[in-house]
């Protein structure tokens, strides 16, 4: 059994080269191998978001406060609220993020294959955070 008590580790900043605007990370968990669960809380804060990018295994987001926007290629922008649960298929490119005048905080849940999480690509664009590029 594995307990981290509320508190007990920093909150980080993910590395800019995959987000853009002001993100926090808490960790929640890494399980041990051969479990391969990794679940992290994010806060953006209001036009913030991740670039694109895939899972190996899928993703899971719980929005647990706020207002945010997901897309997936090919796909329209989509608002998500707090409550909202989403699910990215394995090898779905996609984004999320803040809704451009409000925060958002989720819950990420997602499996590690050989230690990786996610394949990181190129930064969302203003104009497909905006909606106006379905790119």
């Amino acid at each position: 059994m594995i307990v981290h008590p509320a508190g007990s580790r920093p909150s980080t900043k993910p590395d800019s080269a995959y987000f853009t605007g002001i993100v926090r990370m808490d960790p929640l968990i890494a399980s041990p191998e051969p479990a391969r669960l990794r679940a992290i809380q994010v806060t953006f804060e209001p036009g913030a978001r991740t670039n694109w990018h895939t899972h190996p295994y899928g993703q899971t987001l719980i929005i647990t406060s706020g207002a945010g926007r997901i897309q997936t290629e090919g796909g329209p922008v989509k608002e998500v609220r707090s409550g909202d649960v989403v699910w990215f298929d394995p090898g779905e490119r996609h984004w999320h993020g803040a809704a451009p005048e409000c925060a958002m905080t989720h819950i990420a849940l997602q499996e590690a294959k050989d230690g990786t999480t996610a394949y990181w690509e190129d930064p969302v664009t203003d104009e497909q955070y905006g909606g106006t590029d379905q790119t």
